[in-house]
Formats: C-alpha cells, sequence, structure tokens
C-alpha cells in the first residue's frame, strides 16, 4: 500500500530542535562530569537547551 502524497513530509522541512536528546543530554553531561552512568539512571535528567552559534 502507498502513501498518499499529502501526507509525506519533505526531507529537510523540520523546526529548529530547542532542546537535546536523551542521549545528547548524556553524553554532554558525562562530559561535564555531572552525570555517572554506573550510578546515575537515564530517566528524568533535566532539559538542556542547544546552544545558539
Amino acid at each position: 500500500m502507498s502513501l498518499d502524497r499529502s501526507l509525506k513530509t519533505k526531507g529537510n522541512y523540520t523546526g529548529v530542535r530547542s532542546v537535546l536528546t536523551r542521549a545528547e543530554r548524556i553524553a554532554k553531561m558525562t562530559a561535564d562530569k555531572k552525570f555517572d552512568p554506573k550510578k546515575d539512571k537515564a530517566l528524568g535528567l533535566p532539559k538542556t537547551l542547544i546552544p545558539k552559534v
């Protein structure tokens, strides 16, 4: 079954993200030494804004 033309999205038609994903937050917090994967849980992390360039 094919997808109707009106339901398809354009490849580069995404909005600007305002926060990092969970994996990106863990990587950033681990680099900043605010998260230890062995002791801390990945759920309930604070939101981290994407720095404006």
